[in-house]
């Protein structure tokens, strides 16, 4: 079954029902939760939405137990495609809810808040917002008026998106699992730009792009997409960096360093213990500078390796 999306007139009840569930979730998680915040479009009066209720808990530690929630009948999600939050939905009668939680500081708090204040703020552009969802809707004659293939009308408001982000001053770094097409146009381009491309050859590894143990991550600046990973998850809690770039207009600027510490938490939450790489010999000093020390590969796959390259690992 396809997943649609229904969209509905602004409901004046929404804020009294965040400020019910929210009260709810912060007592759930204790002393651990630090803020709860209304954002999504059924925080912005007046805007026409999806009548679920979006909810972030700023936490102080992100690896608290599920149970705590499940607890109050939330059912955990995962992240999706954000790698440093747990997602957890609500679907009753009376509670229709989507939770985000991520720790204090997560630049995915602030970019949330202002791109709802800024629709606050600007009538013109909530409005504007509203004729934008209701095109995806209706851009799909296979559906009834005002339901819509669910990646479809999540994707095509990539770009307005990213338009207000702009507007509205949001300048932080964050990394993402590759979803939309401009993620995944950035990822080939940097993987046939920086490594393929100079060796005359095509990229022969594309089939990695739809395989669950491949994971493929592109770092932002603000809006912008200037690095990009490429991780391989292995059996026995290890995981290899396949690639690890940032555009060259960029370097020197720790990008490079950030994005490194990033993708190791997060796959430290997921219970990886050891990151492993082959080096090339210009980026050995990238490696040891940020822990790395020489260490053998041992690809489960026992793939050939570059003579050239030089194994290094990291405990995590």
């Amino acid at each position: 079954m396809k997943k649609i999306v229904e969209i509905v007139p602004y409901d004046p009840n929404w804020p009294n029902i965040f400020k019910m569930q929210g009260q709810e979730i912060k007592k759930a998680l204790g002393n651990n939760c630090i803020a709860i915040h209304h954002v999504g479009s059924t925080s912005v009066p007046g805007l026409a939405a999806k009548p679920k209720i979006d909810i972030i808990a700023v936490v102080l530690d992100l690896s608290f137990p599920e149970s705590q929630l499940e607890a109050i009948g939330y059912a955990y999600r995962g992240g999706f495609n954000i790698p440093l939050r747990k997602c957890f939905t609500i679907r009753t009668t009376n509670r229709n809810i989507n939770l985000h939680v991520f720790e204090e500081n997560d630049p995915e708090i602030e970019l949330n808040i202002l791109f709802r204040d800024y629709l606050r703020k600007y009538p013109d552009t909530k409005d504007e917002y509203s004729l934008l969802k209701y095109k995806l809707i209706a851009e799909d004659s296979n559906h009834e008026k005002n339901t819509s293939i669910y990646q479809g009308y999540t994707l095509g408001k990539h770009d307005f998106i990213q338009n207000i982000l702009n507007k509205s001053g949001f300048n932080q770094h964050r990394f993402v699992l590759c979803t939309h097409t401009a993620e995944w146009d950035a990822a080939k381009h940097f993987r046939s730009y920086y490594f393929f491309g100079p060796n005359n050859v095509d990229d022969p590894y594309t089939w990695t792009f739809n395989h669950p143990q491949h994971k493929h991550l592109v770092l932002y600046k603000a809006c912008k997409i200037i690095g990009y990973a490429h991780i391989q998850l292995w059996a026995d809690q290890r995981a290899a960096m396949r690639i690890i770039v940032i555009d060259e207009a960029k370097r020197n600027n720790n990008f490079g360093r950030k994005f490194l510490q990033l993708c190791e938490k997060w796959l430290k939450s997921l219970g990886v213990k050891s990151i492993h790489a082959e080096s090339r010999q210009t980026s050995l000093k990238f490696y040891l500078k940020n822990g790395y020390t020489k260490m053998p590969f041992n690809d489960p796959e026992s793939h050939e390796s570059d003579p050239n390259d030089i194994p290094v690992g990291k405990e995590l």
